[in-house]
């Protein structure tokens, strides 16, 4: 019979023996006990230690691994990790046990936060244990063994050890781990310059594949900003020759426009062949020998023809027609909306009016429909000052991305020579300038430009600002931002807010030294709090997407006495670690939530939260609920547009719950904030995909026609009815493009946009935050072909919500005169006397009231019948609703819906590129030799785009109507 040990007191009386075999003895049975004595040999530890110290001592390492067990069991984890290093080989990283998992966990940690400090801090020599190297290296052998590549990634990405990325994609599927570290780097790598190394990496790999993944090394050059690799990536696909890899590089340059900036676009087309190129030092010859002229021209480069095309694709000017015409044909804007807005908030409140100008605006974003305004012009006749200029102001949002039409358009408006009709509307229209020629401003910055020096009213000065800074955005272009800098110095209140904003769009992202310093400089110096405020807000743009590099600036304007520049330095954050979810920044901004004296700086680090989560929506209602029940409004104010900008177009639950009881808040401004945010959570949503769509558009229907309703709460309203139909319900918000990159327009726009709290003609900064949702397939050729393809759930769950119905007039029915038994016996004597008189004629009128009444009746019962038929009918219908859709090119695919949509294995066009769908994509033609169906283009034509919007007055056209408005400016 074995007796059970009930004591550890025997076997450790053995370790002060003298003898070492003894010793050793007892070291192995307290290696067997030690999960079930520790307590009883925590007190002996000590003597273990001795032995492990004694370099004399055979088993150094059988003690160190029984000390590191006991340290374990009392929860010293760092003296644990350090005994259990010492134990060599017989620490056993292949044991499955609770000990073992701890420790190796503990012994990552610790290597990758040496690994960092080394390259944080290089001149400081940080050493590293080989030890700790050690069980690093086996743990990566087992992962090996066990197939687990991707574990072994992950630590080789926190822990910077590129060689051990390459030589586990080596062993493993190539292309899905690819695919892995690709999307690995963009998410979890929190170091810029690390992050570059492994990009650089992954282009070499993905070229060794035995089919390159040209599209994933397109993202890469674009991701380390290699704008001279991407040009020869598009070179080298051309010159090819064949239909794919041609159609590749078409694609290719797609995703370039819809990512890059247009410094970086420029740099690509200058890379490419010029278009004279195609005909070489030949004119010489074609001069002196006409015979030879026709041989000569045959060299001519033979791509010539899909490089110009590639120039015209990465010029913007294709895509902008595709996502116009897409958004005039799906245009669901529902008018009666905004009418029903318009008759409730009386139009003479300045507020009112703009709050109905900035929703009418959103609600027609891109879709040239300006029919709201042609038929308002007494109410639009009824704007003043600066609610004039966001009137004007406003048609560049409604027709954003009309590049060819953007003059013609505007001309009513815009500044003319010798003759000034109202300053505001001016400065409106050459903002409005700006918004069409967002991001691609090649054709309007000279004009721009000249507007700028040719005026000395501040107004048009702000608004030529604003449209420089939103046209020329990421140009780096000094001659514009001196001439900026020149209005800067003038010391104008108004202009010079602006004109601080537009420094900041034009330098952005460039981190320039010399900017910096420049605008600092003036914001200490200047008295104008609006100067201030621009400049800070201008800074920040400047240090966009610069993550770690940004930290110096950070900290200096984070700690000045200015709480004005503190606000600056919280939108540096924002927009230095945008879309980085890192952990660092966010400590800082929840620091500063909570501890800093100014509310404004306060509610800017809560909002800011937002811009670094956007990329996992699902975290921020868990960060930001206590945040949401603060005793300061300004902190509860932060958290509604935090949830707003981060879980923008996911209908998210978690943030529609917390966002609801904050449209109820006492202070009026939170509930503005929170009704702002549900319009931007529930964009592009139905009430199939989330239910609470009904019941926010009554919400806000309610809060607009409630008379004594606060005027912050109502204007929140009408922003939330814009936001959540906006662009004709056929655009998302969403900060991040379809390829996972930051969507730099529309983080710039946002961070803008917050903005408004202080100046309300900067909402329509939001617009750039609009992201057109089609599925827009071309072929070769880059025409419309005309394909369905399968959105495999059932329509309702995506379809556009229904229209509004107007009121219906009620009609008025009869009612049966109640009739009195007195009534009755007096017309029965009456009728007696009648009847004695004439009976005849009393039979007949007798009948006349006794019919109708028994029609009516059967007339009822029919109606309610087919009533109740009906009403059978459509609950048949509604069950049998179809599992599936077919969709046509130039259909709307909202972002949830992407990973449904599928094309069938006969069909004739299909992606060239894998992946979820979305955009616009090249598609390949099956069956080339059949004729092709295209689609044509509906959007107006330029010369007719003036001419649809004619004035009542029959003057010259313009789109809409000249506004009449009263000279009283």
């Amino acid at each position: 019979m074995v007796v059970a040990l009930t004591s550890a007191a025997g076997i450790l009386s053995l370790l002060e023996e003298p003898d070492a075999d003894l010793k050793v003895y007892a070291l192995k049975k307290l290696d067997d006990i030690v999960d079930t004595f520790w307590a009883e040999i925590s007190d002996d530890v000590p003597k273990i230690e001795v032995l492990y110290e004694d370099e004399e001592f055979k088993h150094r390492e059988l003690a160190a691994l029984v000390a590191s067990k006991v340290y374990y069991h009392l929860g010293e984890f760092e003296e644990s990790l350090t005994f259990a290093l010492g134990a060599g080989k017989l620490f056993d990283t292949t044991a499955k046990n609770e000990y073992v998992e701890t420790i190796i966990s503990k012994c990552i940690d610790k290597y990758i936060e040496t690994r960092v400090a080394q390259r944080e801090r290089p001149t400081e020599n940080v050493p590293l244990d080989p030890r700790l190297e050690d069980v690093v290296q086996r743990m990566f052998e087992r992962c090996y063994a066990d197939k687990e590549y991707k574990q072994v990634i992950g630590i080789a990405l926190e822990t910077l050890r590129l060689d051990v990325i390459e030589n586990t994609i080596s062993k493993g599927d190539a292309k899905e781990l690819l695919a892995y570290v690709l999307e690995a780097s963009r998410t979890i790598v929190q170091n810029l310059g690390f992050r570059n190394e492994v990009l650089r990496l992954l282009v070499k790999l993905y070229q060794n594949l035995k089919e390159p993944d040209y599209i994933s090394i397109s993202q890469c050059l674009l991701h380390v900003n290699d704008s001279a690799a991407s040009a020869d990536l598009l070179q080298s696909l051309v010159r090819r020759g064949d239909e794919y890899h041609i159609s590749m590089a078409y694609q290719i340059a797609f995703d370039l426009e819809d990512n890059a900036t247009q410094e970086f676009i420029h740099k690509v087309v200058g890379g490419l062949p010029a278009p004279s190129e195609a005909r070489p030092a030949n004119m010489d010859a074609m001069e002196t020998d006409e015979e030879k002229k026709p041989l000569l021209e045959e060299p001519a480069d033979p791509h010539a023809d899909a490089f110009s095309k590639i120039r015209t694709i990465l010029s913007g000017e294709l895509s902008i027609k595709l996502s116009l015409e897409f958004l005039l044909r799906n245009n669901h804007t529902d008018l009666l909306i905004l009418k029903n807005t318009k008759n409730a908030l009386e139009s003479r409140n300045s507020v009112y009016h703009s709050a109905v100008t900035f929703a009418n605006a959103f609600m027609s974003a891109g879709t040239t429909s300006d029919e709201f305004l042609r038929q308002n012009l007494e109410w639009l006749s009824r704007a003043t000052n600066w609610t004039k200029f966001s009137a004007t102001a406003a048609l560049g949002v409604i027709h954003k991305g009309q590049i060819s039409q953007g003059m013609a358009l505007l001309a009513p408006y815009l500044p003319q020579e010798g003759v000034s009709s109202s300053a505001y509307s001016e400065g409106g229209a050459l903002f409005a300038l700006g918004l069409i020629h967002t991001n691609h401003g090649q054709g309007v910055i000279e004009y721009l430009t000249k507007a700028l020096k040719n005026t000395q009213s501040e107004i048009i000065q702000h608004g030529a600002c604003l449209g420089l800074g939103v046209a020329g955005m990421a140009t780096d272009n000094d001659e514009i931002y001196e001439d900026l800098k020149n209005v800067l110095f003038s010391d104008s209140a108004v202009a010079g807010e602006a004109a601080g904003l537009a420094m900041g769009l034009v330098m952005l992202g460039t981190a320039s030294s010399k900017a910096i310093d420049e605008m600092i400089q003036y914001a200490h110096e200047t008295q104008h709090e609006k100067i201030i405020r621009g400049l800070a807000v201008g800074i920040s743009m400047i240090m966009y997407g610069r993550e770690e590099e940004a930290d110096v600036l950070i900290e200096q304007l984070c700690t000045d006495k200015d709480p004005i520049l503190r606000y600056g330095g919280i939108y540096t954050v924002a927009m230095a670690y945008s879309g980085t979810g890192n952990n660092k920044a966010i400590r800082r901004l929840l620091h500063v939530a909570v501890s800093d004296v100014n509310d404004d700086v306060r509610r800017a680090a809560v909002t800011a939260l937002g811009f670094l989560l956007f990329r996992t929506p699902k975290q921020v209602p868990r960060i930001v609920q206590l945040l949401s029940e603060s005793y300061n409004p300004h902190v509860r104010y932060g958290a509604t547009l935090a949830l707003g900008i981060s879980c923008a177009g996911t209908g998210l639950s978690e943030a529609l719950e917390l966002l609801e009881p904050m449209t109820k808040d006492p202070i009026d401004f939170v509930r503005q904030g929170a009704l702002i945010a549900l319009g931007m959570v529930l964009v592009e949503q139905n009430e199939t995909q989330s239910p609470k769509v009904g019941s926010t558009r009554k919400l806000y229907e309610k809060i607009i026609g409630e008379k004594h309703e606060d005027v912050m709460a109502k204007f929140g309203s009408a922003l939330g009815q814009g936001i959540i139909d906006a662009g004709g319900r056929n655009v998302t918000i969403s900060l991040q493009s379809r390829s996972g990159y930051i969507n730099m327009s529309a983080v710039v726009g946002m961070s803008i946009f917050t903005q408004f709290w202080y100046w309300y003609p900067l909402t329509h900064f939001l617009s750039l935050a609009f992201t057109p949702t089609p599925l827009i397939g071309l072929n070769k050729n880059l025409e419309i072909p005309k394909f369905e393809f399968t959105s495999g759930v059932k329509p309702s769950l995506f379809a556009y919500p229904a229209a509004v119905k107007p009121p219906q007039e009620e009609k008025v029915e009869k009612v049966a005169t109640a009739v009195l038994s007195t009534t009755n016996r007096a017309k029965a004597r009456a009728k007696k006397r009648e009847g004695e008189k004439g009976g005849d004629a009393m039979e007949v009128d007798e009948k006349v009231p006794e019919t109708p009444v028994e029609e009516k009746k059967g007339d009822e019962a029919e109606e309610k019948e087919k009533a109740e038929g009906e009403k059978g009918e459509k609950k048949k219908k509604k069950k049998e609703e179809p599992a599936f859709e077919t969709l046509e090119n130039l259909a709307r695919v909202v972002p949830a819906q992407a990973k449904y949509v599928t094309f069938k294995d006969d069909a004739r066009y299909v992606p060239i590129k894998s992946g979820p769908v979305g955009g616009i994509m090249i598609v390949q033609d099956r069956r080339a030799t059949e004729k092709e169906e295209l689609i044509g283009f509906t959007a107006p034509a330029p010369a007719a785009g003036a001419g649809t919007q004619a004035s009542d007055e029959g003057e010259e056209p313009g789109p809409p109507a000249p506004f009449e408005y009263p000279e009283n400016d």
